[in-house]
């Protein structure tokens, strides 16, 4: 039986970097920073709304392709909320945000061991101006890799 031989790597002060083909179709460690769809990890909602919109689904995908090529990466989904309603109000709804974007890796072949949610509801916004755009900004589940 004929081996397939490893990739061709360079080798530039002491570091190993692939130069050809990996022929094990796994995501490397760098990947999270070069690979397009793996640096897109904000995922925004609806106003008042926990579903995840259909724009993000092969987003999902990727991200699960990942957790299943890597199975000791972690996630921690970071559920938030826009400042309107009440505090307990936007706890629950970024926790139900998280909580969909957690359903989606699942559906996508993602671990439920891999997932952790958290809420901070409406206490980190990434625009604090009180309008539409910025409201937009921060309904969001920001995806954050606790472990690669």
């Amino acid at each position: 039986m004929k081996e397939t031989p490893p990739p061709a790597t360079n080798t530039t002060a002491g570091s190993s970097v692939p130069t050809g083909p990996s022929t094990s179709g796994l995501y490397g460690p760098g990947d999270l920073d070069t690979d397009a769809c793996l640096r897109q990890r904000v995922v925004y909602f609806d106003l008042d709304q926990d579903s995840l919109k259909p724009e993000f689904q092969a987003i999902m995908a990727c991200h699960a392709k990942y957790l299943r090529d890597r199975p000791s990466s972690r996630i921690t989904l970071q559920g938030n909320a826009d400042e309107r309603g009440s505090r307990e109000y936007n706890m629950g709804l970024g926790e139900r945000r998280g909580n969909a974007v957690s359903s989606s890796l699942q559906a996508a072949g993602g671990s439920a061991s891999q997932l952790t949610v958290v809420s901070y509801g409406e206490e980190r916004p990434v625009c604090t101006e009180s309008n539409e755009s910025c409201w937009s900004q921060n309904r969001r589940v920001e995806i954050v890799y606790t472990a690669q």
